[in-house]
């Protein structure tokens, strides 16, 4: 195989360096531009690849998008391009491939993808740099990963990362488009035909323009991209829908792109919900490749609507965007356990409802389902199958009984993978790609990812965010939710206070002494969670 060689500057190093401190003496590396600096799409992710025994090599942090940047895609490239030139004149380290958000290197993160002001000449220059480079290097892996533009359902859900009309008109907008893509698939009755000719009208023209030139930009970018896959620029291009729903703006797009990509195989190219998970998924195909292995996964829901279940902001059964994520990674999906690598548990509610982790009933007490799902678990556990659990029964967080019956059983971590965070599809393509990768890491090291996970699905996203964005009323001066501003500190640390109760109450055997919090991007919904 041909091998691309890697000069690891002190600078790259310090840019690459993830969680917990760890020292790694890997020959191997992975080149990995995430599509902004979130702790889930940066370190987190990069600390699972790390673990496995790569070493990732990441851009410096100030180049990728965030709450008040929408990242530099001119840096970017300099970056990448320096990096690749520089190893190729190295014979001592080997870069395995490089997994590249195009969202960073096109727009220059996942929220620039929707807000941005470039014009589509400038975005097709761009695509076609990635042609160039594989003219230069023709022999070095690269893997993408690009989003199908998202469409929150009102301007609440766009956690104000839209334009500013959406703020206004996301619900109007959100219906809009959905009537568009059923009168297209479906056909509109007579009453919806009303209502889309009332949207039309009170929808501002100028606000719905600039949105639908913003997607045409978006579609337009996608299938240049999808070219390029036809020409075998990629090795593997993976085109993910963000927030979405079963007639949307965004299911739409999917069709169309679907369409125009038939003729190219799915082990190169692949439209498939989901976006935030798709860096995971593509690193463990990068690193299964490089292992020239194809591990075979067992899939077992909870009982009851299982795998038909369509959860929250996805726009098909949960079944479909599993097999997709399982094909993604390079693995095989088998129906019969005893032949399985792994064992992926899915948890789902019995009557097939998808809820939201902040949702009071989410208070730690038995559903129906729970202890059935347990019990299951910890059958296939006693089998020596390696067993993952993607939590997806609600959304944004752990499910709080699952966890307490966990807890009671003392599984925790007997576990190999557990992910529960933002949407179904987010935490089952982590949980697969995490579980999969867990074969070559030591106890020590596997039980480290699941502490994370404890820590930030379970714990912060499942709990203790929903508690203090209550308490924010408490305090006078300018904060809320989605922009804490003057009251971030209070926040930081009132997380940070309540996290170290739930730790010594839920996790005493991590022996956890001190947490600490940060905020990174001004809101509640994600943290950076640090522990002694």
């Amino acid at each position: 195989m041909y091998r691309l060689v890697l000069v690891l500057m002190v600078a790259f190093m310090v840019n690459a360096a993830v969680c917990f401190g760890q020292k790694f003496e890997a020959e191997k590396a992975i080149i990995y531009i995430p599509h902004d600096d979130r702790p889930i799409s940066m370190e987190q992710t990069a600390d699972v690849i790390e673990r496995a025994g790569y070493r990732v090599i990441m851009p410096p942090q100030e180049y990728l998008g965030n709450r008040n940047s929408l990242g530099n895609p001119e840096m970017l490239w300099k970056w990448y391009e320096n990096v690749m030139k520089k190893a190729s004149k190295d014979k001592t380290k080997e870069i395995v491939a490089s997994v590249i958000s195009s969202d960073a290197m096109l727009y220059g993160s996942l929220v620039a993808s929707r807000k941005h002001e470039f014009t589509e000449k400038e975005l097709r220059l761009r695509v076609n740099k990635f042609k160039d480079l594989k003219k230069k290097y023709p022999n070095a892996p690269l893997y993408v990963f690009s989003s199908i533009m998202r469409t929150p359902k009102d301007g609440a859900a766009s956690g104000h990362m839209e334009p500013e009309y959406y703020a206004s008109y996301g619900e109007d907008i959100f219906r809009y488009t959905a009537l568009i893509d059923k009168k297209e698939s479906d056909g509109l009755n007579s009453r919806n035909e009303r209502e889309l000719e009332f949207l039309t009208s009170i929808i501002p023209k100028k606000a719905l323009y600039d949105w639908q030139v913003r997607r045409n930009k978006n579609l337009n970018v996608n299938k240049a991209l999808i070219d390029l896959a036809r020409n075998n620029t990629f090795d593997y291009l993976l085109l993910g829908r963000d927030d979405n729903a079963p007639y949307s703006a965004t299911h739409q797009e999917k069709r169309k792109l679907i369409d125009y990509s038939v003729d190219i195989p799915n082990d190169t190219e692949r439209t498939a919900a989901g976006i935030d998970e798709s860096g995971m998924l593509l690193l463990t195909r990068a690193a299964l490749k490089d292992k020239n292995l194809s591990p075979k996964v067992y899939v077992r829901y909870n009982w009851g609507r299982g795998e038909f279940v369509v959860p929250s902001y996805s726009d098909e059964a949960i079944d479909h965007s599993i097999n997709d994520s399982i094909e993604i990674t390079g693995a095989t999906r088998v129906d019969n356990v005893k032949q399985a690598n792994m064992v992926l548990a899915v948890n789902t509610n019995p009557n097939g409802k998808t809820g939201d982790a902040a949702v009071y009933s989410n208070n730690g007490k038995a559903r129906e389902g729970t202890g059935y799902f347990a019990e299951t678990i910890e059958e296939y556990i006693d089998m020596r199958k390696p067993v993952v659990i993607a939590d997806i029964a609600l959304a944004n967080g752990a499910d709080n009984a699952l966890m307490e019956a966990l807890k009671k059983r003392g599984l925790l971590f007997k576990l190999t993978g557990y992910a529960g965070w933002n949407t179904a599809t987010n935490s089952a393509g982590f949980a697969i790609g995490a579980g999969l990768l867990a074969k070559d890491m030591s106890t020590s090291d596997k039980n480290a990812l699941l502490k994370v996970r404890y820590l930030d699905d379970w714990m912060y996203q499942g709990n203790v965010r929903n508690i203090v964005a209550r308490q924010l009323t408490w305090l006078k001066g300018d904060g809320v939710y989605g922009a804490l501003n003057e009251k971030k500190g209070w926040a930081e640390e009132r997380v940070a206070n309540i996290m170290e109760s739930f730790v010594k109450e839920d996790l005493p055997m991590v022996n956890i002494k001190d947490v600490d919090i940060s905020l990174p991007w001004n809101r509640m919904f994600e943290a950076n969670i640090r522990t002694k």
